[in-house]
């Protein structure tokens, strides 16, 4: 009886890690969404070629 309990609790923690990775990669996604995928770092930086160095 012990062993069958032991595999009772072992399925009950493999079910409940992977819902906590689906709950996971729903938050992420939700923040991507609501974020609108900009980086306040990056905001007004302009891509392109970089002024030249005063040697």
């Amino acid at each position: 009886m012990e062993k069958r309990r032991r595999e009772q609790v072992r399925r009950q923690k493999q079910k409940d890690k992977e819902q906590r990775r689906v709950q996971r990669v729903l938050e992420r996604n939700t923040q991507r969404e609501q974020g609108g995928g900009k980086d306040d770092d990056l905001a007004g930086i302009v891509p392109g070629p970089q002024p030249g160095q005063i040697v």
